[in-house]
């Protein structure tokens, strides 16, 4: 085989990353767009791939394209023989926190991010000078880009992970609500009848609007509320609560992080909705990727102190952060 031609029985392998591209995007455009070709490119592209397979790959139905059954049954192979690829070029080198870089993407919520990934980041700011985090919203998307290696890392609950990766509980949350606390219509408590008659202020994510898990997990019991207002982070709803008679549902801890920004009351929750477990997830070729076995270990540890609602021990174990982020530093990964 010419080294430099890259080809394999008259295969040009360079041609791999475009027909993976192509056929996951079915859109010469999208794809030529990912790949940061132009479109008369990612069009010759396709045009060498359909004279190497002797198939057309992708077929004009309306006004999209869709794979033949030939494509269909390359799009697995490609996509694992592209992942052991970047699996070998990533573990070649040792890892080394101090002086190695590496690029890592992590998809996840700004609740998961308020809480635990800015006290990560902040921690590796100094300790690990190489390492550069690319933070993702989640999408309907997320899961495929997982599938494909795209992404390192997703954290979110459980529920909403896939049972054919890797993953692991971080800590868990339960809900409570907020209102402004000039809210005349709540008392000292939030009863169940004010908690449905009240407006809401809810959390959805993606372009198909996928609501938090309250909101999910209400709709699975028959409570309806009187959603008002629907917004993109977590963060947000305060912002809309305060000077209102809303009302809005999320997470206990960040409820009362942003109490001391907001003048928002936090409320008991008068309906029984399920602790939160948040957890993080990876595709297998990375589980003994040694710069991922380290992010791993360090977002146990942030989460650790993250999730904990006693002062103390989130005092203790912070110093473990400490402590644990200067041996793995120093290349003790145990």
């Amino acid at each position: 085989m010419n080294v430099q031609s890259m080809r394999f029985n008259r295969l040009d392998l360079n041609l791999l990353i475009g027909l993976d591209v192509l056929l996951t995007e079915c859109n010469i455009t999208r794809a030529a767009g990912r790949l940061c070709l132009s479109q008369s490119t990612a069009s010759g592209i396709l045009a060498r791939l359909r004279e190497y397979f002797g198939d057309e790959l992708l077929v004009q139905s309306g006004r999209s394209m869709v794979p033949t059954p030939l494509a269909v049954s390359l799009m697995g192979p490609v996509r694992e023989i592209l992942v052991k690829i970047k699996q070998t070029v990533e573990t070649a080198t040792a890892f080394n926190p101090e002086t190695t870089p590496r690029h890592f993407r992590v998809v996840a919520s700004d609740y998961f991010s308020s809480l635990v990934m800015t006290r990560l980041v902040a921690d590796l700011n100094h300790a690990a000078p190489f390492v550069t985090i690319e933070m993702l919203s989640p999408g309907e998307r997320t899961m495929v880009q997982l599938e494909r290696g795209e992404i390192d890392i997703v954290a979110m609950p459980e529920h909403y992970l896939s049972c054919s990766y890797p993953s692991e509980m971080l800590f868990s949350d339960h809900f409570s609500c907020i209102a402004w606390d000039r809210n005349a219509e709540i008392g000292a408590q939030l009863s169940e009848s004010d908690y449905l008659r009240l407006g809401h202020v809810v959390t959805a994510f993606g372009s198909h609007q996928a609501f938090a898990f309250d909101e999910f997990f209400l709709r699975s019991i028959g409570l309806s509320r009187r959603i008002e207002v629907t917004c993109a982070a977590f963060n947000l709803l305060p912002q809309f609560v305060v000077n209102t008679q809303r009302i809005a549902t999320l997470q206990h801890t960040l409820a009362l992080q942003l109490a001391r920004q907001y003048p928002i009351r936090v409320l008991d929750l008068p309906v029984k909705v399920p602790k939160i477990c948040e957890s993080m997830q990876w595709h297998p070729s990375k589980q003994n990727d040694a710069a991922h076995v380290w992010l791993r270990s360090m977002l146990r540890l942030a989460a650790q102190v993250s999730g904990s609602a006693n002062p103390a021990a989130t005092e203790d174990v912070a110093a473990g952060l400490g402590q644990q982020s200067e041996a793995v530093f120093s290349g003790n990964l145990g």
